[in-house]
């Protein structure tokens, strides 16, 4: 045990940049870290620290070494916070956005089962396909399709889908070049799809949209009409069954996976932690396989 908080304690030396300011961060007397350091270094035979009354440097083996040391230290911070964690009851308000598909089949399903189970669980649900400014609108946790760039927001993938060229069942042998499609907003006017077969042949599909809407329920709407086909994630469509149906059952698109978003990069608050686990769980059920 000794050898764990001399290493801990020499992570903090480091990651703090003096002993003094390792003794304050950790509550010890400067005397008592000193002795760490020394104990430490006397028992691996070499140097850790070059210091000065100025600055301090790393050794070569005190580098290597630290690497192990933070990592300890990450460690240990986790299993902490998980064990904190798992004491509190989820309550409070929790802001979450999704697109309108992974809100309607995913979120808003573990969220009901959620508030049964937690009553002091106060969500809020917004609906949107665009990606909300976290700041500015409050977001505690969103769900989106695919990473995003901003490395100050923790991700967590959750798991994935594939979209699915859909119509109704009058168009099944019809030629798929040739219907009208139905497009969201965010595939644009100009449509291309790249298919893999079973026989991994790669298959495109070039296409100007008839018809452009910005809400998947629109989307369907339009398609369920017979208006034109369009694609659908695949957790979705089987929702539509039997009125829709996937035109190319042996072809498929690229996997899209799910991301969840937030903001917190050090303590995760319960119910952000909650949430996160419990939507993994739903994804990873058989609706979405």
């Amino acid at each position: 045990m000794n050898k764990l908080r001399q290493m801990s304690i020499f992570a903090h030396i480091v990651e703090q940049g003096s002993v003094s300011a390792a003794a304050e961060k950790l509550g010890l007397s400067k005397s008592v870290v000193s002795q760490h350091l020394k104990k430490l270094e006397q028992e691996l035979g070499s140097s850790l620290l070059k210091r000065t009354t100025r600055r301090q440097t790393l050794t070569p083996m005190g580098e290597r070494f630290y690497l192990s040391c933070k990592d300890l230290n990450s460690l240990a911070d986790s299993a902490w916070e998980m064990a904190q964690a798992e004491q509190e009851e989820p309550q409070g308000r929790i802001r979450i956005t999704a697109p309108n598909a992974l809100m309607d089949v995913l979120v808003a399903p573990v969220i009901a089962d959620l508030m049964k189970r937690y009553p002091k669980l106060q969500p809020e649900l917004i609906s949107d396909d665009k990606r909300l400014d976290f700041m500015s609108n409050d977001i505690d946790l969103a769900i989106r399709v695919g990473n995003s760039p901003d490395s100050t927001l923790k991700q967590k993938r959750l798991g994935g889908f594939r979209d699915q060229l859909c119509g109704v069942v009058s168009l099944q042998n019809q030629p798929i070049d040739e219907l009208p499609y139905i497009a969201n907003v965010w595939q644009g006017r100009h449509i291309e799809h790249s298919f893999t077969s079973d026989s991994e042949a790669l298959v495109g599909f070039s296409k100007q949209a008839s018809c452009i809407t910005n809400s998947i329920h629109s989307c369907v709407a339009l398609i369920k009409a017979g208006a034109g086909i369009g694609v659908l994630p695949d957790f979705y469509l089987k929702q539509m069954e039997p009125d829709l149906v996937n035109l190319m059952p042996n072809h498929q698109l690229p996997m899209n996976t799910v991301y969840a978003l937030n903001p917190y990069t050090h303590h995760t608050p319960p119910s952000v932690s909650l949430c996160i686990h419990s939507l993994e769980e739903r994804l990873s059920q058989e609706l979405f396989n």
